[in-house]
């Protein structure tokens, strides 16, 4: 069962795609959206579950440090509504708290990678991270 994990933003969602076996999660790419302007790039989501023939998603859920639901973990809780109503398939969520962050320290630490070029990744890589979480978790 092929899982698709998604770092939910305003202006971009990280893709990230689990082998079929469920065991590892690769990037796949990042999805320009306008959540201000009701874009939510799911024709080209539709375009990869499709490719991917994937079963579930998995969102990131964006919490508070004190672990309450802010203004992100509710847009992303709608991105969730939303993906439920167009493609029929189960949403679960994982707790996301600092993986931006870990993102972040592992391109910059290990990969030395530029701010410019972390800029155009960082989603992408978040959203591997996020459904690993999940699936090492399974």
């Amino acid at each position: 069962m092929r899982l698709m994990g998604l770092d939910v933003g305003s202006k971009t969602v990280g893709v990230a795609i689990s082998d079929p076996m469920g065991w590892t999660a690769q990037g796949i790419e990042i999805v320009k959206i306008d959540e201000a302007n009701g874009v939510f790039g799911l024709d080209r989501i539709a375009e990869l579950v499709k490719e991917y023939e994937v079963e579930k998603f998995v969102l990131g859920l964006p919490k508070n440090m004190d672990n309450s639901i802010g203004f992100r973990a509710e847009a992303s809780i709608a991105y969730g509504n939303l993906l439920e109503k167009e493609f029929g398939l189960p949403v679960d969520y994982v707790d996301e708290r600092l993986t931006t962050v870990q993102a972040e320290k592992m391109l910059i630490n290990e990969g030395n990678v530029s701010r410019k070029k972390r800029k155009k990744v960082i989603d992408k890589l978040a959203a591997v991270i996020l459904l690993q979480n999940y699936l090492d978790s399974q």
